[in-house]
C-alpha cells in the first residue's frame, strides 16, 4: 500500500472514529432527510455543538449535504455506507468466533470403565 493511500484510510478513518459521526451516517441510511432537531433526536444524546461539529465535518468531506428537507447523505456518504455493511457483516462473524473461543469448553461424556 502506498504512503498516500494509507494517508487517505487514516483521514477517513479519523473523520468516522469521531464522537457520533457513525451515528449521524447511521441515522441517515434510509437515504430520507433529516432536520437538525429530527437528527438529533436520532442520533440520541448528542449536543447541538457536537452534532453541528459532526454535521460541518461530514458536509466538508462530501458525505453529507442539506437541501430543502434537511440533511442527507450524498452518493458517496451512501457508497461509504454500502462499503461499511460489508464490514459489519465481516464484524458479526468476527465476534461469534471470539465467542466461540471464549466460551467455557464442554466436556464430552465419559465412557463408563470396563468391568
Amino acid at each position: 500500500m502506498s504512503t498516500k493511500e494509507t494517508a487517505a484510510i487514516s483521514q477517513l478513518l479519523a473523520l468516522l472514529e469521531a464522537r457520533y459521526a457513525m451515528r449521524v451516517l447511521w441515522a441517515l441510511r434510509d437515504g430520507h432527510a433529516q432536520t437538525f432537531r429530527l437528527l438529533q433526536d436520532s442520533v440520541g444524546g448528542v449536543t447541538p455543538n457536537t452534532l453541528n461539529t459532526r454535521i460541518k465535518e461530514l458536509r466538508e468531506a462530501g458525505i453529507l449535504s442539506h437541501g430543502g428537507e434537511g440533511y442527507c447523505l450524498t452518493a458517496s456518504g451512501l457508497d461509504l455506507l454500502k462499503r461499511l455493511s460489508d464490514l459489519q457483516a465481516f464484524a458479526v462473524r468476527w465476534q461469534q468466533g471470539q465467542a466461540r473461543k471464549t466460551a467455557p469448553a464442554v466436556n464430552p461424556p465419559q465412557a463408563a470403565p470396563a468391568a
